[in-house]
């Protein structure tokens, strides 16, 4: 093989790597950028729907990297049902029957339920402690469970 083409080979070689090289670091650096978390900002309250933060009762995290509201319902549970808020008559039937379980308590939400019973009603009882009701069909108070779920 001649010199010249030796020099060419081998100068095409070590180009064709340096612009691999820089197509894969731009690569990196870009998916580096978009995983990127790092602050220099002092870290803020728990986002809305966050455990721990204030509107929060029921504790669970946020779901999808969306904020999550709890008191707009939209939990889904293990068996793929979305609870959703009652509205209507419904509403205030379930709202009624919570209101007969837990006297002096305040509603927070009233909702279907996706783990079994047909409604239930969020609440904060007089004492400040956090309990769910479940209403069967006939609007009428089945348990009451203590604290977030």
């Amino acid at each position: 093989m001649n010199p010249i083409r030796k020099v060419l080979i081998s100068a095409s070689l070590v180009g064709c790597t340096l612009v691999g090289g820089a197509i894969g670091a731009s690569l990196v650096g870009t998916a580096q950028a978009a995983d990127d978390t790092t602050s220099t900002t002092a870290p803020a309250a728990p986002a809305a729907g966050a455990p721990g933060a204030p509107g929060n009762p029921d504790g669970m995290p946020p779901r999808g990297g969306a904020q999550f509201d709890p008191s707009k319902g939209g939990h889904v549970g293990p068996n793929g049902v979305k609870e959703e808020l009652l509205t209507g008559d419904t509403a205030e039937k379930v709202k009624a029957a919570a209101l007969a379980a837990v006297p002096g308590g305040t509603i927070q939400r009233v909702e279907n339920d996706a783990e079994g019973s047909p409604y239930e009603a969020h609440m904060t009882k007089a004492d400040g402690s956090q309990v769910t009701v479940k209403v069967d069909s006939n609007f009428k108070s089945t348990s009451v469970e203590d604290g977030p779920r």
